[in-house]
């Protein structure tokens, strides 16, 4: 199995159709044609089926271009790190969720590159678990990453301030006029929940033993869809205080606070290219 063939595989499987994806690469239709069928036989599976005027991805298929994309991505990542030179170049890519505390990473980032303007960073936004998956498996360098988090197998730098923990409610809510919310405020609403089991257990803390008597109704992975549901009057969303506002939407913070530090955290033991070890020897002298 070879890089070059995968980047064939992954053109047609854009274009789903192998004249057009051969006309983008430069060769010949029966060639493309050849490796796709000896790609196949490869791997013993059909990849995709095949119509008069299409092709479409079989199941097998759709496995094989997410594991190719990931093993492409990180073919280039690899060759930007070995090309580097001595002025700092190249890409760092970042894992964020929804966190306040990206507001000092985004400072962290713009002081690095007025420093070294040469270097680009990709931003990965996703939840924890999908950004975690990411860093272990070398497509993300660096990550934000809340508590409670198992952080073990990270090297780490804490970063400054906490976030906190609320409730958005809509603006035609009767809750919507207070400062703040009370565990027992919300043992009659409908709940929009976060998805991530951690995180629940950090919730159902606070809640104590009211948690078991919520009416959890739906559950999220970003925040930004459970708000929608908010506006809609759905119900009242538990997350994250945000860097931004919803039309129609209020936060309230939690009384008694919950609240958790944030990590900028990567793999320990590895080996780190030039330009991502200055990124973080950067982090760690900007943010003490």
């Amino acid at each position: 199995m070879e890089l070059r063939v995968l980047n064939y595989f992954l053109v047609i499987a854009r274009e789903e159709n192998i004249t057009k994806a051969a006309q983008i690469l430069h060769i010949s239709q029966p060639t493309l044609s050849r490796q796709l069928m000896q790609l196949e036989e490869e791997f013993g599976v059909k990849l995709f089926t095949r119509s008069n005027h299409n092709i479409i991805l079989t199941e097998q298929g759709m496995l094989l271009r997410r594991r190719a994309q990931e093993l492409v991505s990180l073919a280039e990542k690899t060759k930007r790190e070995l090309n580097e030179k001595e002025e700092l170049s190249g890409e760092i890519t970042i894992g964020s969720g929804e966190l306040m505390a990206f507001s000092h990473l985004a400072k962290i980032i713009s002081e690095f590159q007025k420093k070294h303007p040469l270097v680009l960073f990709d931003i990965y936004s996703g939840n924890a678990d999908s950004i975690k998956d990411r860093i272990d498996r070398g497509l993300i360098d660096v990550s934000l990453l809340l508590a409670p988090v198992d952080i073990g197998k990270y090297d780490f730098l804490e970063m400054p301030g906490e976030e906190q923990w609320g409730v958005f409610v809509s603006e035609q809510h009767p809750l919507a006029h207070q400062s703040c919310i009370t565990p027992s405020e919300l043992i009659n609403e409908k709940i929009v929940m976060t998805k991530r089991t951690i995180v629940q257990n950090a919730i159902a803390g606070w809640f104590d033993e009211d948690y078991e008597k919520l009416n959890i109704i739906e559950t999220y992975n970003l925040m930004g869809n459970a708000a929608l549901m908010v506006q809609q009057d759905v119900g009242i969303a538990i997350g994250l205080k945000r860097n931004c506002s919803y039309d129609g939407v209020r936060f309230l913070p939690m009384n008694p606070p919950l609240t958790g530090k944030t990590f900028l955290v990567w793999k320990k033991n590895q080996m780190e290219a030039h330009t991502l070890s200055a990124f973080l020897e950067f982090a760690k002298k900007y943010s003490k």
